[in-house]
């Protein structure tokens, strides 16, 4: 069963449709486009792009730290968390994202298995397949309290 970050399950229980921190609507109907974009499906061709997770000199960084894809192209994140220390990977707006930060303060074992975030332990992997269908710049961070704070970000450039 897949796990909803705390605002998805309170959302469900309710039995009603509500935009959840990560920007993705949910309820009965599933999940729908975002303004960065959508759940890609994994059965369809997807340009690979693998981003590592670590710790290094006193920071916490993503590399890379800058994606830029097309309008409309699906892309499949491989994701390795190579630190000592559990990450997690969001894909949102900055705004979106700052703000999920602000609850993740209040909830920091919060477990991120939606279309798109992961949580990972150390050396774990997984992936996210993300279809970007609107032009923008879009922010990619570790939402765990400190992380975003130590260097933890990056953005995709949809062009």
């Amino acid at each position: 069963m897949m796990r909803r970050s705390f605002w998805a399950a309170v959302a469900m229980m309710a039995g009603t449709v509500t935009m959840g921190l990560s920007g993705i609507a949910y309820g009965h109907g599933g999940h729908d486009e975002t303004d960065y974009g959508k759940p890609g499906d994994p059965n369809k061709p997807a340009r690979i792009v693998q981003v590592v997770m670590r710790e290094a000199d006193g920071k916490m960084l993503f590399q890379p730290d800058r994606v830029t894809v097309r309008k409309g192209e699906q892309v499949r994140f491989l994701l390795r968390n190579n630190g000592v220390l559990e990450h997690e990977f969001v894909v949102g707006t900055l705004v979106s994202n700052l703000e999920h930060m602000k609850a993740m303060v209040q909830h920091p074992d919060m477990a991120h298995d939606d279309p798109n975030a992961r949580r990972l332990k150390p050396k774990a992997t997984a992936d996210i397949v993300w279809q970007f269908t609107k032009a923008g710049t879009f922010d990619f961070s570790c939402l765990i309290p400190g992380h975003r704070e130590a260097g933890m970000f990056g953005t995709i450039v949809v062009e």
